[in-house]
């Protein structure tokens, strides 16, 4: 039988880097694919150069795709997040049977998957919304997969998706979710957990650069350590390895000549808005998307900078002087802050869990992090057995381990902000993961006052801590006592 007569075990639909790197992933573990690109010339690109040894079948049109792979069908779209998926979907549809399945591979928003997955339950298709994190290296090499969807397709789908995802020492970084729009919810937050990370090795990275007057080599020598210890990941990593490459156009360290204007692409975003929605507080992860806007008023940030003072204004700032110590202080104060993160990030995997009916394992989500994905770490070993099992800890803090690595870090980070108060080093990130840390653990707030306060000018009622029940004060015709035990009725 010729390649071109082989009946295909998937298909792959959108050939940009992403969606070129999984299929040679799949045709490498012998999950024999066809690929269709709207320009064909990309799939003729593709098939005559990183696809020229392999046995990837090019189509040429969507039916042809279609009639191409076996029964059922298995569709993996990699193409653009929004319209474009739902696109791709109508143009498919007509040439599907009931029990086909479509995965959508993107950074899907979950309630584009939810209403989508709804949409095609009804016309008898299975939808699933995989999360795919690793970027192109991962996509080619092996990705940290999160597939959620029917349980069904994923037992359909499973064993092409062991064998190409990562492999930690925990095994493949591939679990099904859950049902419904689980597996893109989980990837949204997991991103959200990489924008904090980012911003809080960001503004680290500040501290040394500021308030210890450090090169970039010399900070990438410090991440280089870090990285042997409880710090190890991915982005510690990669951290070192940006700080140290040298830019052949003018000699200098290249983060040195970039311009301090981060992008993004929404998902921080969408997880600051889901965590509001479910009034599940994760404010590293809203630091950081807000530290990225204030990075692109660029122009702005330029004008005030020379109207709006700061410490370091009359230039009598010097580098603080036990380099060592303070280098110590902020890996302890970097570490509390990851788990501050992590905490909140599984709070709201909880949340939504509970919100959606999703019934998902955390254990299990920490597990799949391990390799592949861009917030592996070191940290996710004590994070999946913290969730391990039966055990139902409210929140990661509460663990033993956590427990006791967050208050043996306190010090260290409360000295860590303030060098960088002294020395007016902005610090979004790193303060809420402490400021999250200290709300949580007080027996008492001020929201007392909030609530006699909403209760003053709404009726919105209060509680009381000394009997039950709601209650009301009509605050303004009360006799009211003032400091000098003068009687006011305003």
């Amino acid at each position: 039988m010729t390649q071109e007569n082989q009946v295909r075990h998937v298909g792959v639909v959108g050939l940009a880097v992403m969606g070129a790197n999984l299929a040679l992933n799949i045709a490498r573990n012998g999950f024999a694919p066809a690929v269709y690109n709207r320009t064909a010339s990309v799939t003729d690109e593709f098939l005559g150069g990183d696809a020229r040894e392999t046995d990837i079948l090019g189509t040429s049109s969507i039916a042809e795709l279609v009639g191409a792979l076996e029964r059922p069908r298995r569709i993996v779209l990699m193409v653009k997040a929004g319209p474009a998926v739902d696109a791709v979907i109508e143009e498919l549809a007509p040439h599907l049977e009931p029990g086909d399945i479509l995965i959508d591979g993107g950074n899907s928003f979950f309630q584009d998957t939810d209403r989508r997955s709804r949409d095609l339950a009804n016309r008898g298709f299975n939808f699933v919304g995989m999360g795919v994190s690793g970027g192109e290296e991962g996509a080619l090499w092996g990705p940290s997969l999160m597939p959620g969807g029917p349980a069904e397709a994923y037992a359909a789908l499973e064993p092409m998706l062991t064998a190409i995802a990562a492999v930690s020492d925990s095994g493949p970084c591939v679990t099904h979710i859950g049902p419904g729009a689980s597996g893109h919810y989980v990837k949204m937050v997991h991103n959200g957990i990489e924008y904090g990370d980012m911003q809080l090795i960001a503004e680290t990275y500040d501290i040394m650069r500021r308030a210890l007057g450090m090169t970039a080599p010399e900070i990438a020598a410090v991440f280089d350590r870090w990285n042997t210890g409880k710090l190890e990941s991915f982005l510690v990593e990669i951290t070192a390895t940006v700080l140290r490459y040298i830019d052949p156009d003018t000699g200098k360290p290249l983060v040195d000549v970039i311009a301090d204007q981060a992008e993004q692409k929404g998902t921080g975003r969408w997880t600051s808005q889901n965590s509001f929605e479910l009034g599940t507080p994760t404010p590293v992860i809203n630091a950081a998307v807000i530290a990225r806007g204030l990075s692109s008023m660029k122009d702005k940030r330029v004008a005030a900078s020379a109207v709006l003072t700061g410490p370091e204004s009359n230039g009598e700032l010097a580098p603080v002087a036990d380099r060592d110590a303070v280098i110590d202080i902020l890996e302890d104060a970097l570490y509390f802050a990851k788990i501050s993160s992590y905490a909140q990030g599984m709070a709201l995997l909880r949340a939504a869990s509970d919100e959606y009916d999703w019934y998902l394992d955390l254990s299990e989500i920490a597990r799949i992090w391990k390799a592949g994905c861009i917030i592996r770490a070191r940290l996710l070993d004590p994070i999946m057995q913290a969730f391990r099992g039966s055990q139902k800890i409210d929140n990661l803090m509460l663990d033993p381990f956590f427990t006791a690595a967050i208050n043996d870090g306190q010090p260290h980070i409360r000295r860590a902000l303030h060098i960088a108060l002294d020395y007016g080093i902005p610090t979004p990130a790193l303060s809420w993961a402490l400021n999250y840390v200290d709300s949580y653990r007080q027996e008492h707030l001020p929201a007392n006052l909030i609530q006699a306060q909403r209760d003053f000018f709404g009726a919105h009622t209060y509680r009381r801590l000394d009997r039950d029940g709601v209650f009301h004060t009509e605050w303004a015709s009360a006799d009211l006592v003032t400091g000098d035990g003068a009687a006011s009725g305003s």
